[in-house]
């Protein structure tokens, strides 16, 4: 039953949804202080926390290799790389929080299995040539999903992809200047970077979720601006990227069906096999349980870390006649 107070209560809210939809027609940004639906909100911390728990897993393939890149100027390239990496996980659970919830929170939630990694970093990186892959593949592949990620409705979100992209277009730069060194080399070296974006394409592609069709998010995103292109739109346009790239590389992109299509002005490819890509979402890829678990065992071993810097804090606060 419907009273005057139901209806008095109902009135501001549809008042600051009204502001809500109005600004998202604008294209203004929403800010942390400015109200927002629930869904929203929980859309984004959803999406700010796998994008910065793929950040600081996605450290971990390639640090693998620090200690056996081929020369020096390779193992500073990348030791740069994954001290970037660090601080994009650092920007975007940064850009969570302002929502309320706590990075303690978002870690346990990742270290239990509550919330998820992109499905890319639970791949090994065999040989050398795979730090290359990575850079050209998986880095491009997040440039294109995250450039337009720039302009997303949330203003904290939006600010901190700024620099994150910037970063990462320099990590697609090396990995491609890796592979053409490579490609350019000894017959074995072309052999190994082939066989590396022969690994590595086929998942890259998955990076992007879903068909639009079995997205459960994708719509509702668009609609809020959070997100400006589909899934399919976005893959679309990492393949009409690569397929030149890969001509001047003198590498082949695994796909018989790839072909150019005159009628659509782009670049037909196979089907992307999707039951690999929800099994390694539900946990059974090559490295799911080794990169978790890595994770784990790190965040564990630098609670001492964790622990002097709140202490050292603490202390500096009270030296300072600052009330914590």
């Amino acid at each position: 039953m419907t009273t005057a107070a139901t209806v008095e209560e109902a009135a501001p809210q549809a008042g600051l949804l009204a502001a809500f939809e109005s600004a998202l027609a604008e294209d203004s940004r929403i800010e942390p202080r400015d109200w927002m639906p629930d869904a929203y909100r929980a859309t984004l911390i959803r999406q700010m926390a796998q994008h910065a728990h793929s950040e600081i897993i996605g450290m971990q393939p390639e640090a693998n290799w620090i200690s056996r890149a081929p020369s020096l100027r390779r193992k500073a390239i990348l030791m740069a790389k994954v001290q970037d990496e660090a601080g994009h996980g650092l920007y975007l659970y940064s850009a969570a929080e302002t929502l309320g919830v706590g990075r303690d929170e978002l870690l346990d939630k990742l270290h239990a299995g509550r919330q998820r990694y992109s499905s890319i970093f639970n791949y090994p990186t065999l040989t050398w040539a795979d730090v290359g892959a990575v850079g050209w593949l998986v880095d491009g592949a997040a440039i294109t999903n995250q450039v337009p990620l720039c302009r997303c409705s949330y203003g904290p979100y939006a600010r901190a992809m700024v620099r994150i992209c910037k970063e990462e277009s320099f990590h697609q730069r090396q990995g491609y200047e890796l592979l053409l060194a490579l490609s350019r080399g000894t017959e074995a070296q072309h052999a190994m970077a082939q066989d590396a974006v022969d690994r590595w394409w086929w998942p890259s592609l998955m990076m992007f979720g879903p068909p639009d069709t079995e997205s459960g998010h994708s719509e509702q995103s668009m609609a809020w601006k959070i997100k400006r292109h589909s899934n399919d739109e976005l893959r679309q346009r990492f393949v009409d990227i690569c397929v030149p790239q890969a001509e001047v590389l003198g590498l082949t992109l695994p796909d018989p069906a790839l072909r150019w299509n005159e009628e659509r002005g782009a670049h037909d490819f196979g089907d992307i096999d999707w039951t690999e890509f929800h099994e390694v979402l539900r946990g059974n890829g090559p490295c799911n349980e080794q990169r978790i678990t890595q994770r784990r065992t790190a965040h564990e071993q630098g609670a001492w870390v964790r622990e002097a810097a709140t202490a050292y804090a603490a202390k500096q606060g009270t030296e300072h006649g600052e009330v914590r």
